[in-house]
């Protein structure tokens, strides 16, 4: 069977003695970012729903909250027996394990505190990182490329890989490519197509639900060619724990949305 070779990429990208510093540690660093970046530019052109300053301090929230959100959304759906034996490893960040699902409500519930303290519109908010959301969600996903994890299920196809961390060592999809090109290319493109020429901005919610709504279909696809944790493996119905998952998050994409577009046009934000 004729298949791809897997570019075998070195995870570390730089070893300074003690100091190793990850590719997947530069994907979240990158990602964060460059988003921070993105919304900037966006709040530019949209005047009123946030400041800088403001921005600035938006990134460490957010930060937290991905990193926090992440990782207990990991330990709790997805491995939470072993966790609960072995609970310092929790904190063992370095070793890997962090859940999309945990982290978006990890940010969801940090924009909700930021906006309250800093008294600004949580949708109008919550559109603009969700803009910028699938710049991390590319860059974390070429990253579990290079780290050879999260591979696809058995493939024939001919650019089906054999990752070393297969303890099979068949032929499979590279699902994270997949993933990358969905979750990332194709819902930024969604989302800068309504973002940038403002067809969002008297919309409160929009942007968030096309995002929520987008990433729950792209993910519940790509399942559907990504082998299930091998803790889990199927659950009901032969669905994996990241479609289960994924449903109430396009459902409350799609409340959303209709929720954004039922409602008379909203005053654009003044310039402050």
């Amino acid at each position: 069977m004729l298949t791809l070779a897997f570019p075998n990429f070195d995870p570390v990208a730089l070893s300074l003695g003690p100091l190793v510093i990850r590719w997947y540690a530069l994907a979240y660093v990158a990602g964060l970012i460059l988003g921070w970046r993105y919304v900037l530019w966006l709040a530019a052109r949209h005047p009123g729903i946030v400041t800088r300053e403001e921005i600035d301090d938006l990134l460490m929230w957010a930060t937290l909250g991905v990193l926090f959100g992440g990782r207990a959304g990991y330990v709790l759906f997805y491995n939470f027996p072993y966790y609960s034996a072995h609970p310092i490893e929790i904190f063992a960040l370095w070793q890997g394990g962090m859940s999309f699902h945990g982290g978006l409500s990890g940010v969801l519930i940090a924009v909700a505190v930021f906006c309250r303290v800093r008294h600004r519109s949580f949708l109008r908010v919550g559109d603009l990182v969700a803009a910028a959301a699938p710049i991390g969600l590319f860059l974390g996903r070429i990253a579990n490329f290079i780290n050879g994890e999260l591979f696809g299920r058995p493939s024939d196809l001919p650019w089906a890989m054999i990752f070393p961390r297969d303890p099979l060592q068949v032929p499979r999809h590279p699902s994270q490519i997949y993933e990358a090109g969905l979750e990332g290319i194709l819902l930024f493109t969604v989302l800068f197509f309504f973002a940038v020429p403002g067809r969002a901005a008297d919309r409160p919610g929009l942007l968030g639900g096309i995002f929520l709504f987008g990433y729950g279909l792209c993910r519940m696809v790509a399942e559907f060619f990504r082998e299930p944790d091998p803790q889990l493996g199927f659950l009901w119905g032969g669905a994996t724990m990241g479609q289960i998952l994924s449903i109430p998050v396009a459902a409350a994409g799609v409340w959303l949305i209709v929720r954004a577009l039922s409602r008379p046009p909203a005053p654009r934000a003044l310039e402050i």
